[in-house]
């Protein structure tokens, strides 16, 4: 695998489009702090690690809304992946974007840790940017 973190966007993209309630991602501490700032902003329902087999993964629940319809539809909207590893973007303090006009967020990889770009910005640091969600 190439790039964990990509897989890991795939893995709840796929799973969100399936309509599954739960999908699986092999344990690291970065996608830890992804799947957690999820859950702070509430895309998620809920994170949790268990192991099979010897193996360590995270079990991310999802989230879906109902219309006046009773269809669900998954509450990510979208998931994308901007700094890679061929490509590092990287953005100042004043620099950090606004995802989906204020509709979505930045996960950040900062000097004082992960974080959302909002977050970022009120901390006055810049970093890399490792995804937007919406």
């Amino acid at each position: 695998m190439l790039d964990p973190i990509s897989d890991m966007l795939t893995r709840i993209r796929n799973a969100n489009l399936a309509g599954h309630t739960e999908v699986f991602v092999p344990l690291s501490k970065l996608k830890l702090g992804i799947a957690g700032i999820l859950k702070k902003k509430n895309f998620v329902e809920k994170i949790s690690e268990d192991e099979v087999e010897g193996r360590k993964r995270i079990r991310i629940d999802l989230k879906y809304i109902r219309d006046e319809k009773g269809k669900k539809s998954p509450y990510i909207k979208g998931l994308s992946r901007v700094s890679r590893q061929g490509q590092r973007i990287y953005a100042g303090k004043g620099e950090l974007p606004v995802v989906r006009s204020g509709y979505g967020f930045s996960i950040v990889s900062t000097s004082k840790g992960l974080m959302t770009g909002e977050e970022a910005k009120k901390a006055g640091v810049g970093g890399e940017i490792i995804c937007e969600v919406w």
